[in-house]
Parts: structure tokens; C-alpha cells; sequence
């Protein structure tokens, strides 16, 4: 009964030799922190579309007298600021890093109270950034 669930896996080299389960399960624990991020932001954005372009807007009102917002800026008005292009293609940046950073105090950076919706548009835009290259 056992070697009948296992032979559908022996494709994937599981079952072939002795601990070859352990690789699933491996593999299984290493994808677990990727979903629960993904089902974090969704559970964040509360199953409504987040509007990057609103994200856009928010930005360019409260992050533009320090980083370059646009996704054509080369630099901000600081130079040791990063420009939000630069951030997102940072290997660092992820949707949960980005949430994590804008509701935490930071040195030189203003503390702006921002509403989780607008964290979660912010943090689209962001990201969205990436993809325009």
C-alpha cells in the first residue's frame, strides 16, 4: 500500500533511495515562509485591489523632498538617499521588508503616519518599479 504512493514521486527522485522523503519535506519547509508572506499580503491589502497608482501619488507627497519617487529618477534631492527604483531593485526589498520599514522610526526619516492602506499602496508602487525595467 505504502510503494503505491510513492511511485507517482520516484519522477521526482523521491523514493529511490533511503531518505529520499526527506527531500520533499525539505523542500515543503523552504517554500512555507514564501506562502505565508504571500498570504500576509493579502490578507493585508483585505482582498481588495491595491492602486498603484494612488501609491504614486502618496509618494510623491510625502517621500519626494528626499527620494527621487519617479520611476525615471537617477537620484533624489539627497545623494546618499536611495531613489525608490534603486530600493526596489535592491535583492533585500520584498513587500513584508518594505511594510516592516515604513511602519518603523529610521534615524533622518520623518515619522509619517501612514494608514495600512496606504502602506500597502506605497509598498505597490514600490515594487511596481521593478518590473518597469
Amino acid at each position: 500500500m505504502f510503494s503505491r504512493r510513492v511511485k507517482p514521486l520516484r519522477r521526482f527522485g523521491i523514493g529511490r533511495r533511503r531518505g529520499g522523503s526527506w527531500l520533499l519535506l525539505a523542500t515543503l519547509v523552504a517554500w512555507l515562509p514564501a506562502l505565508l508572506f504571500a498570504a500576509l499580503g493579502a490578507v493585508a491589502a483585505g482582498g481588495r485591489r491595491v492602486d498603484v497608482d494612488n501609491g504614486h501619488e502618496l509618494a510623491r507627497a510625502w517621500c519626494r523632498s528626499c527620494h527621487g519617487v519617479e520611476p525615471h529618477d537617477a537620484v533624489g534631492p539627497y545623494a546618499d538617499v536611495p531613489t525608490f527604483t534603486a530600493v526596489a531593485r535592491m535583492r533585500s526589498t520584498t513587500s513584508a521588508s518594505l511594510r516592516v520599514f515604513l511602519t518603523t522610526p529610521h534615524g533622518d526619516m520623518p515619522d509619517i503616519r501612514l494608514k495600512p492602506d496606504q502602506i500597502d499602496e506605497i509598498v505597490a508602487y514600490i515594487l511596481s518599479l521593478n518590473d518597469r525595467s
